[in-house]
């Protein structure tokens, strides 16, 4: 009797704990698996891809394969870091607007337009800062004839792309008071509405919703008024390509 029971209390010692092996892994990968769904819903699209590449050479799989399958998108099998760029939509479009900026520059550079025309890329978008004097003549809001090349190459540029485009007018801080323009507000404004109407009518595929026009009279200078140059600066129109994604 004695024996058998010695018997059964040594058999107890060595039970078998080789499952815990995998239950130890599998509450590894259920941690991985929360925290990889706590993170995408609070970190960006870059981060999150960066994040599944580390998960990924942690567990020796070679690529985030198995996070993208988590989250119901195809495996990348590219380079993780060229795929990430190319995925992001601010990349993207910016990589679309310095293509148009390009275009704008060479015509500017072949059609000898440098002191009338500008362009620079933003944290807001493409801005083509068209002088006023290329456009207008003093104190008035009616296009010159001239003008007609300008707003039509614009309007070329505008016609592929989708963003929406903002054309405002700006003046220096000399006062205006006529009955047709009581204000520098009313000239720019009537200035801006003006370029616009007729940016639209150069292609009929252009998109009315997309355009919207607006006056800031003196109060966005871009140089000083105290001197003729820097008043000559101010007095401007600008169109703006808004971006659609930002950071």
């Amino acid at each position: 009797m004695a024996r058998k029971k010695h018997h059964a209390q040594h058999h107890e010692e060595h039970i078998d704990e080789s499952w815990l092996i995998p239950y130890a892994d599998i509450l590894t990968l259920l941690l991985a698996l929360f925290i990889v769904l706590f993170a995408s819903s609070q970190v960006d699209q870059k981060k999150f891809e960066q994040m599944a590449e580390a998960f990924g050479a942690a567990f020796s799989t070679g690529s985030p394969a198995i996070f993208d399958s988590a989250m119901g998108r195809p495996s990348v099998t590219t380079n993780p870091t060229t795929t990430s760029l190319e995925a992001d939509p601010y990349n993207q479009e910016t990589a679309q607007l310095a293509e148009v900026k390009r275009q704008i520059d060479q015509y500017i550079a072949g059609n000898h337009l440098t002191g009338d025309l500008q362009t620079a890329l933003t944290e807001d978008g493409l801005l083509i800062r068209i002088k006023d004097s290329a456009l207008f003549t003093s104190g008035s809001a009616e296009l010159l004839p001239e003008s007609r090349r300008i707003g039509g190459i614009i309007a070329q540029m505008l016609l592929p792309l989708q963003q929406k485009v903002i054309i405002s007018g700006h003046t220096d801080n000399v006062p205006i008071n006529t009955r047709e323009f009581p204000s520098n507000w009313d000239l720019s404004a009537k200035r801006s509405l003006n370029f616009m109407k007729f940016v639209l009518t150069q292609d009929s595929k252009l998109q009315p919703e997309r355009f919207s026009a607006i006056g800031y009279g003196e109060y966005r200078p871009v140089d000083s008024n105290a001197t003729g140059e820097g008043r000559a600066k101010n007095r401007r129109v600008e169109v703006l390509i808004s971006r659609t994604y930002r950071h």
